[in-house]
């Protein structure tokens, strides 16, 4: 079953940030991982909500999605976004 990893982003230093931006693409890879959506334009339907960078990333399932983002290629890029944005992930099976 498709699983989505799904990351609201404050990005709190543009100019670092865009180095984990540069290499995210490549650790996907090895996973299978692809992107959804990747900051495009958000639109509030419901509530108050109004986040600044959404991104959603499809996996075939649970364990790669898990498995990327335990990944020693991952790792790299993680310290980067630590450091430069304030984010909110989580992780949830398709239909």
């Amino acid at each position: 079953m498709s699983a989505y990893i799904i990351v609201e982003v404050i990005i709190q230093n543009q100019k670092e940030y865009e180095g984990y931006k540069k290499l995210v693409p490549a650790t996907l890879k090895q996973y299978g991982g692809k992107f959804i959506v990747r900051g495009g334009k958000t639109a509030t339907l419901e509530g108050n909500w109004s986040p600044e960078r959404i991104v959603v990333i499809e996996f075939d399932n649970m364990e790669k999605a898990k498995a990327w983002w335990g990944s020693e290629e991952y790792s790299k890029a993680k310290k980067i976004r630590y450091k430069n944005a304030e984010s909110k992930m989580i992780l949830v099976e398709g239909v």
